[in-house]
């Protein structure tokens, strides 16, 4: 089965970052796809069901909060894996992230192969 990366981030070079950090999964299988916003990125977790999104918190038409409550709340997709990417460390933030179903909170600038070994650890590569 082939198994997709979702990457949302309203700044491109955020993206590009992300998609070069995990580019080298795709040699394993992993198809990376990629959303701009948060509208984007709940019609391509609808159509596509991504096994895990590093979804951004700050973005413009749907935040990722928003995003992620609609996911797993509301579609029911639980076994989409929602990492929330953000610039806000504070507990009190990673505590409404958690809240709104995220399966894990990590704050920028974020560590590269940390970033990875976690994509390899949820799709079990």
């Amino acid at each position: 089965m082939d198994q997709k990366i979702l990457i949302v981030d309203d700044e491109a070079h955020i993206r590009m970052l992300i998609e070069q950090t995990l580019e080298d999964l795709e040699d394993e299988g992993v198809e990376l796809l990629l959303a701009e916003n948060g509208e984007q990125a709940l019609e391509l977790i609808q159509k596509e069901e991504p096994n895990l999104v590093f979804l951004d918190v700050m973005m413009p038409k749907m935040n990722g909060m928003e995003v992620c409550q609609k996911v797993k709340k509301e579609l029911k997709l639980s076994h989409v894996y929602i990492i929330l990417l953000t610039a806000k460390g504070q507990e009190v933030d990673r505590q409404k992230g958690l809240e709104m179903g995220a399966d894990r909170y990590m704050t920028k600038p974020f560590d590269p192969d940390e970033m990875l070994s976690i994509a390899e650890e949820v799709l079990k590569i």
